[in-house]
């Protein structure tokens, strides 16, 4: 097994465990607001802020491991219509895209808000925790998609590489 095989399966499977806790304390978050609304009749004054900054994590880390599953929605139109060496290129160049949007969006923007935010020092209004570590997951993301796209291309190569290593042989 190559070791960018040993690295995507690694990532996969930290990032994957990482959404399934987050998204099972989503639920237990939102059933405890149900709960306390209308079986206490005393609303819990943090649950829907929590729920709010774990869907954004939810959100942000599930579309880096799609990344990596290559599992986004995609009009395959055209590729579709190219052979299979045209296809590959265009799916690197697609990667690439995403790479570029992911540094220049995501983890530069990201970062900055999160400096931003950080150093202004707001803080949450229901559970006081700077917005800084909330806003931390879009950068983080952002460097996780990267790294997806970049082990996408390097996929993409492959057979390539593996076709002019036969004909040198």
């Amino acid at each position: 097994m190559s070791a960018v095989l040993r690295l995507r399966r690694v990532i996969d499977a930290v990032l994957s465990r990482v959404v399934i806790v987050l998204m099972a304390t989503l639920v237990v978050d939102v059933l405890w607001q149900v709960a306390s609304r209308y079986l206490l009749h005393s609303p819990s004054s943090y649950t829907d802020e929590l729920a709010r900054y774990l869907m954004i994590w939810v959100v942000l880390l599930g579309a880096a491991y799609m990344t990596g599953q290559r599992g986004h929605l995609a009009i395959d139109l055209l590729p579709s219509q190219l052979p299979p060496p045209a296809r590959r290129y265009l799916q690197m160049f697609i990667d690439s895209l995403v790479l570029l949007f992911a540094l220049c969006v995501m983890v530069i923007g990201g970062g900055r808000l999160v400096y931003i935010t950080l150093t202004l020092e707001q803080i949450s209004p229901a559970l006081q925790v700077p917005l800084g570590y909330v806003y931390l997951v879009i950068p983080a993301s952002g460097v996780l998609i990267m790294l997806y796209s970049l082990l996408n291309i390097l996929d993409n190569q492959r057979p390539a590489l593996q076709r002019q290593l036969h004909r040198a042989s």
